[in-house]
């Protein structure tokens, strides 16, 4: 047996364990104290419920991966960010606060990991002719990249289970590449990976629907910046000829969702901040798809587009990037035209009233 395995499965198993034994006295002790999120005209759960199960993915995490893994590499920064952010989600998630307090502490979160642990884009390795990245452009696009991430990850937590099974997928494919290409630079990436994927597991456990608790802003944050950093340590790794476009493929669900979105919004004339119903997993709702299955429609693009640019890793970024592309534009057309029986049944019934 490889003896780097039994690390990251005593990690993976701590952070398991430590989150599902966790969940349930978080659940008891929120219902106690009354702290439920209330359903509203966004939301698509219909009961109190309590969203600190971050709560749960943060503890188990954490100690996993301060016990069984090795905390150079950057990682050391990446557990600073991590606690700064926890922790803003966790007041965000008991009294609500600004976007803009949220904003400010994801820009520190950044700051520490870029600067203090190096952990930047250096180069988009032939992406539109652009190779090696001048020391301000590397931090300022590596910024961009960060806060995008965290973001996305955050804007695509609107369904039970959505979230988790979205990250788990993502974390999972970036840490069998650290496990097998990671070496001595980027090895340790693999458990943090690990330990994600063992604090996610618990937590889905009383995530799906229906729900009896929410990741919350706590969970969300949380699971975009250890993906962000992750995708960034995958780009610099180089394990593919097109890493970074491979990167994109393995986030796609998550980018596509947040681009898609933006443009949407931007097209009718209101800001891309303002939240509404047009996510793609409200469209797929919209369709007529149960959560569940809307859960397993949107996991399964996931896995098949990160298999296509895993097989096709070999062909150019711009290869790679024209077909996402391509598929983006089909897959937002079906989402934009496509009604359900039942949604056209109502409108037909409307229209002869």
């Amino acid at each position: 047996m490889d003896q780097r395995i039994l690390p990251l499965i005593l990690a993976f198993s701590w952070a398991f364990l430590i989150a599902i034994f966790a969940v349930p006295s978080i659940i008891r002790v929120a219902h106690l104290k009354n702290i439920l999120d209330r359903p509203n005209v966004r939301t698509v759960h219909e009961e109190l419920t309590p969203r600190l199960g971050g709560l749960a993915m943060f503890a188990g995490f954490m100690s996993a991966l301060t016990i069984f893994s090795s905390l150079t590499n950057g990682v050391q920064q990446l557990l600073a960010g991590c606690i700064i952010l926890f922790f803003i989600g966790l007041k965000d998630d008991l009294i609500s606060i600004s976007a803009l307090k949220k904003f400010a502490v994801q820009l520190l979160a950044t700051g520490i990991v870029m600067f203090m642990a190096d952990i930047r884009i250096t180069s988009f390795q032939g992406i539109f002719g652009i190779g090696e990245l001048q020391i301000g452009m590397s931090y300022g696009f590596t910024f961009l990249v960060i806060i995008g991430i965290t973001n996305a990850i955050n804007l695509i937590d609107g369904l039970d289970g959505l979230a988790g099974t979205i990250v788990l997928i993502i974390a999972g494919t970036f840490g069998i590449y650290f496990y097998q290409f990671g070496g001595t630079s980027y090895g340790n990436y693999a458990a943090v990976a690990f330990c994600l994927i063992g604090g996610l597991l618990g937590f889905l456990r009383y995530n799906f629907h229906k729900a009896t608790i929410f990741m919350g802003d706590t969970g969300s944050l949380l699971c975009g910046f250890i993906v962000s950093v992750l995708a960034i340590q995958f780009i610099e790794m180089r394990p593919e000829p097109a890493s970074p476009a491979v990167a994109l493929g393995i986030l796609f669900v998550p980018l596509f969702d947040t681009i898609r979105i933006s443009i949407i919004r931007i097209m009718k004339g209101k800001s891309p901040f303002i939240p509404d119903k047009n996510h793609i997993h409200h469209r797929l709702l919209a369709m007529g798809f149960s959560q569940i299955s809307t859960v397993f429609v949107l996991a399964l693009i996931n896995i098949l587009v990160i298999a296509f640019v895993v097989s096709f890793g070999s062909w150019g970024n711009l290869e790679i990037l024209l077909s996402l592309l391509c598929f983006s534009v089909v897959l937002s057309i079906v989402l934009g035209v496509y009604k359900s029986r039942s949604a056209q049944s109502v409108s037909s019934a409307k229209a002869k009233a």
